[in-house]
């Protein structure tokens, strides 16, 4: 690994920081910070203004010698930050701060203040795969259907003030709305009719729930989750049943290893990623050619 110290003294850590985060996450990040200090660390904060800051701030930062760059927010914060910093060379670490914080969870970073900054200061780096939907680079899932017109429907302001009960007041709001859509998936070569289709970098979604149970970051190799059927009440099922930690088991689920992924649909139809809109249908998906070193526990 060409850069990041794998030993914790001295560590240099950049922090980008997501500013709307409320007062609780605020005080979260403070803690975090201390304890970082306390581990002789070095960490200076950048905060974000605006979409995109993120990215640009990480690309920016890459070429300024820090041996970490940790990213205080949500999944959406973390996608900008790892676009950002791809091919670089310099460690990512998370200060879980966000709604889901999908990414947090998937590499078992703590959620107590103290623990995460004893893994930024630490933790050893490793390498992650990560996936691509048309050329943007993506780090747990992309989907099309009616995840993606649930999180384009999204409102920022009632994910800011509800928190994950904003997903599900979204996913019930867009039964009749999202669930009609019918795609052609082809994922290596094979042809399949879904209504979505979830591409998993990783195992969990949406949380702490499981749509790919074999998918992991260390592996080459995406998942491709396909919900078969249209329709209101499928999508409140296929809902319940991911979580309810089953989905595996339904008939109309079916869950392919894939390498390379194309989707064809209505034209201009969202892909989310990561929790935000990132591309539009047709999609053109598969493993990005470069892994991306992360801080995270050991065995990650």
């Amino acid at each position: 690994m060409s850069a990041g110290k794998t030993s914790a003294a001295g560590r240099k850590v950049l922090v980008i920081f997501n500013p709307t985060a409320g007062r609780r996450r605020r005080r979260k990040l403070a803690a975090v910070l201390r304890h970082l200090e306390r581990a002789d660390c070095q960490a200076t904060v950048r905060p974000t203004n605006a979409p995109g800051d993120a990215e640009a701030l990480a690309g920016e930062a890459a070429s300024e010698g820090w041996d970490v760059i940790a990213v205080a927010g949500g999944d959406g914060t973390i996608n900008e930050a790892v676009n950002g910093l791809y091919g670089r060379g310099v460690p990512l670490a998370v200060i879980p701060l966000g709604t889901a914080n999908v990414v947090a969870a998937e590499l078992c970073m703590p959620g107590d203040p103290e623990a995460i900054a004893g893994v930024i200061a630490g933790a050893p780096v490793q390498d992650i795969h990560l996936g691509q939907a048309n050329g943007r680079l993506f780090v747990m899932m992309a989907g099309v259907g009616f995840d993606a017109g649930v999180v384009e429907a999204m409102p920022a302001g009632v994910k800011r003030v509800l928190g994950r009960g904003a997903y599900v007041l979204m996913f019930l709001a867009g039964l009749f709305k999202f669930s009609r859509s019918r795609y052609r998936v082809i994922v290596d070569g094979e042809a399949h009719g879904a209504a979505s289709a979830v591409i998993a970098n990783g195992h969990l979604y949406a949380g702490r729930h499981t749509c790919a149970p074999l998918a992991r970051l260390g592996e080459p190799l995406l998942y491709v989750c396909l919900f078969l059927r249209p329709g209101p009440l499928r999508a409140l099922r296929y809902g319940l049943w991911l979580v309810l930690g089953r989905l595996e088991r339904l008939d109309d689920v079916l869950i392919l290893p894939g390498r390379q992924v194309t989707i064809e649909g209505p034209e201009g139809d969202p892909v989310q990623g990561d929790g935000d809109i990132i591309a539009r249908v047709p999609l053109t998906a598969g493993l990005a050619e470069k892994t991306l070193p992360v801080i995270a526990p050991q065995g990650e």
